[in-house]
């Protein structure tokens, strides 16, 4: 049988509706895993609140989780370079 040549992949077409190109503020994150899945909640907290709402669940897999720390940290090394190195931060709610 001969080899069929495989025709070159298209490129990815990403659709971005109007709602979610305006994007969420959130300042507070919240991640939590079991063996097969992670689940990170975006949070806004509002000062002098004590209630705060979750913005945006996002739930991946640990290998999508393992490439967007790595494009996370590409990205925050490119930033620093261009603004200058950031510090932990003592303000606000913490990051767990």
């Amino acid at each position: 049988m001969a080899d069929v040549p495989k025709p070159p992949d298209a490129p990815l077409q990403i659709q971005l509706d109007d709602e979610v190109a305006n994007g969420q503020y959130v300042n507070m994150a919240m991640v939590n895993h079991t063996e097969t899945e992670f689940t990170l909640d975006f949070i806004y907290v509002q000062p002098h609140q004590v209630r705060a709402k979750v913005r945006s669940r996002i739930i991946l897999n640990p290998k999508h989780v393992k490439r967007l720390l790595l494009v996370m940290q590409e990205s925050l090394a490119s930033y620093e370079a261009r603004f200058g190195p950031l510090g932990p931060s003592g303000e606000g709610p913490s990051m767990n």
